[in-house]
Order: structure tokens, then C-alpha cells, then sequence
């Protein structure tokens, strides 16, 4: 899960970690009078949305006066911000963050990253931080100062010096900067996180280090553990489908493709997807049922594939252990007398209770197209799809 500037900044504050003094906007009124709460004579006016490359968008302005904090406001809000990480539907922007202007010394780059791979927390950091790390990382990726943090003894001071040291900050700051690279270690690890990135972090001209930027996400398995964080969820950020699946306890991802593909696990999930790309077509999400689904949370997951015009066809592919086939068939057949059924459906059952399930589907007077493997099912799918497409 992810949030928001402000909201991980908050976290960071509590940690102990500097930040500049700012306050949150609904309105173009709002951004005026926190920007006299702040005080001074430059403020930053920034729109809140999950997304990164936000300044290169017009998602961030430096202005000089109250009059400009509101014009600047009232030009973001209601607006969708469209940036390379967004696609082009971009994200709407309804907060704003309003923040006092830094002096800036110069700008690094740190961030925390749970590495699968590795089975270890990664730290990056640059001395080089700002809008362009992504062209700085691809381009110069030795640059990039990289340390891994042993989970059973965390993040080491000696570790933390060390990369304050490379970063290349005056002596009489590097105290200060290992204080900030331990306390944010700690947050990412006491919250779960998977990802904490400082971009920039400054050191002021008159040598503060700063959080001028912060996002965070966090891992949604332990968000159970984190009851203030799960209270940080902004769902007029998320996809709508995805934002509807999770509701109802569904593993949803959605993508641009045109079958929609409704699957029992992980592994099989990405095994369909595979195999409709090599039949030479797109998945147009990824929607897993898991184990043991009753006929009511397939009937769920139907109807929530079929809500997508951009799917042209329904490719039920399940292979039952712990599941069962005539649960499954029974989910379907509701789902369509409720819904419908105005596209293809192909359905592949195997594993338990596959005869039932295989009954089930062809007594239910349904027009579909049966499929006994993966690789048929998947050709099938997408040879519907495409006389779709032509009709």
C-alpha cells in the first residue's frame, strides 16, 4: 500500500527525522492561509498523488507570495496528473501539501528497499539526488552507493557513518546525517515497509539536513499489524478494479490486455498469462480466487472481470486442490443468471471434483467454449477475443 508526501513524512517526524515545516490544503483558500500558518516568503505547493516525476508534470510550484500559493492551488486541484508512472488516465489530485521554501545546499538521494532477492533490507543512496536520479541510476549506475542490512542484528551505526561518509557531506554534519539514515531504517522496519525513498534529501545552506521529499509503501500482508497505517489508505488513488477486488478479499491487478482471466493462485495465474501471450495475445488482468472459494466468491470475481469493457472474452482457468471444480462451475453459472452473459467464456477445469464441475457448466445451457489444458484454453481465449475484435 501506498501513501501519501505528507503522510510519510509525518512518519518520518515521529522517528525523529527533520523535516520542513508544512501543512495540508483542500482548497485554493485553504493553501492561502496554510501558507501564512508557515510563514516566510517562498513556499512549495505540491499535489498529493501516488506517483512519482511529479515536478516534471507541473505537480510541484515554487511561488513567492499568498496570491500565487492560491492561484497555484486552484490550478492543481480537480486537475488528473499525467507523469511517465502514471499511464496516460494519470492520477487525480484533491489534497495538496503546502511547505515552507529551503535553502538548498545540495540534494541526495536515499532510499530503504526490502530485497527479495537478497533476503536483506537495501540501502541506496547518491550523492547526486533530485528529479533526474531515475536518468542518474539508469546511466551512472556505479555511482550509486549500495549497502545491505543483515535482518537479525539491523541497520549497524558503523553502516550508517559509512555511507554518510560516501554521500560526501561536510565533517560537521556527518553525526546528523547517520542519526537520519538509522532513524529511517527504523521506521522502515517498525512499519513494515517495502520501500522508503528520501529524494532529495538536502543539506541546507546553512548545513541541515532535510526531508524535502518522502514516499513510502508498505506491505499489505502485516498491514494487520498496523492499524494507524492502514488508516492512510487513499482509495481515489488506487485502480478502481483493484480498489473493488481487495474489498472483497480478491488478489486483482489489472492490466491493458482484452482477456480477462479468472484463475485459483499465483502460479497459475502467471502460468495463463504466459501462455496467452505465447498464443499471441494480452491478459487483461490478474485475478486470483485462491484456495477453497465458495460459488458466492467466484460469482464475485466474475462479475468484477466482466465490469471491464475492454475485456473481450472470459477465460475461467482453474486447477482444483484445495478448491473444487463444482464450486467453481456453480460460482459461474450464478454469476451469468445474475450478470448475463455477453462475451465469450472460456472455461478449463481440472482436479477435484472435475466431473461435477464439467456437469454443472454443460447442463447449465451456457454458450461456452470447453477446454481440457492450459495451452487450449489459452488459444481458444485468445481466437475469441479476436473475432470479437472483427465483429
Amino acid at each position: 500500500m501506498d501513501i501519501h508526501e505528507y503522510q510519510a513524512k509525518e512518519i518520518l517526524a515521529k522517528y525523529g527525522v527533520p523535516i520542513p515545516r508544512g501543512g495540508l490544503a483542500y482548497s485554493a483558500e485553504q493553501a492561502a492561509y496554510r501558507a501564512r500558518e508557515i510563514g516566510g516568503s517562498v513556499w512549495v505547493v505540491k499535489a498529493q498523488v501516488h506517483t512519482g516525476g511529479r515536478g516534471k508534470a507541473g505537480g510541484v510550484k515554487v511561488v513567492t507570495s499568498e496570491d500565487a500559493v492560491e492561484a497555484a492551488a486552484e490550478a492543481m486541484l480537480g486537475r488528473r496528473l499525467v507523469t511517465p508512472q502514471t499511464g496516460p488516465q494519470g492520477k487525480g489530485v484533491y489534497r495538496l501539501y503546502i511547505e515552507g521554501g529551503v535553502a538548498i545546499g545540495h540534494e541526495f538521494y536515499l532510499g530503504f528497499v526490502l530485497d527479495r532477492g537478497e533476503q536483506r533490507v537495501a540501502v541506496v543512496a547518491s550523492r547526486e539526488g533530485g528529479i533526474d536520479i531515475e536518468e542518474i541510476a539508469a546511466e551512472r549506475p556505479d555511482s550509486l552507493i549500495r549497502h545491505c542490512v543483515e535482518p537479525a542484528v539491523g541497520m549497524q551505526a558503523f553502516q550508517a557513518r559509512e555511507i554518510a561518509f560516501a554521500l560526501g557531506l561536510p565533517a560537521g554534519t556527518i553525526a546528523e546525517a547517520t542519526q537520519v539514515i538509522l532513524r529511517c531504517y527504523r521506521a522502515f522496519r517498525d512499519k513494515d515497509a517495502t520501500m522508503l525513498e528520501i529524494n532529495p534529501l538536502v543539506l541546507t545552506a546553512d548545513n541541515r539536513l532535510l526531508a524535502l521529499d518522502a514516499k513510502m509503501s508498505f506491505d499489505d500482508n502485516a498491514l494487520f499489524r498496523h492499524p494507524d497505517i492502514s488508516e492512510l489508505r487513499d482509495k481515489s488513488q488506487e485502480d478502481p478494479r483493484e480498489t473493488q477486488a481487495a474489498d472483497r478479499g480478491l488478489s486483482y491487478v489489472g492490466l491493458d490486455g482484452d482477456v480477462g482471466c479468472i484463475v485459483n493462485g499465483a502460479g497459475l495465474a502467471m502460468a495463463t498469462m504466459d501462455m496467452i501471450k505465447l498464443a499471441g495475445g494480452e491478459p487483461a488482468n490478474f485475478l486470483d480466487i485462491g484456495g477453497g472459494a465458495t460459488p458466492e466468491r467466484v460469482a464475485k470475481a466474475f462479475r468484477l472481470v466482466t465490469q471491464d469493457r475492454n475485456v473481450k472474452v472470459v477465460l475461467v482457468n482453474i486447477f482444483a486442490g484445495i478448491n473444487r471444480c463444482d464450486w467453481v462451475a456453480q460460482g459461474v453459472v450464478k454469476a451469468v443468471e445474475i450478470a448475463g452473459l455477453d462475451r465469450p467464456l472460456v472455461v478449463r477445469l481440472a482436479g477435484t471434483h472435475v466431473e461435477e464441475g464439467r456437469r454443472i457448466i454443460a447442463e447449465s445451457g451456457l454458450s461456452v467454449i470447453a477446454a481440457t489444458t492450459l495451452a487450449e484454453a489459452a488459444q481458444r481465449s485468445v481466437e475469441a477475443a479476436r473475432r470479437q475484435q472483427r465483429a
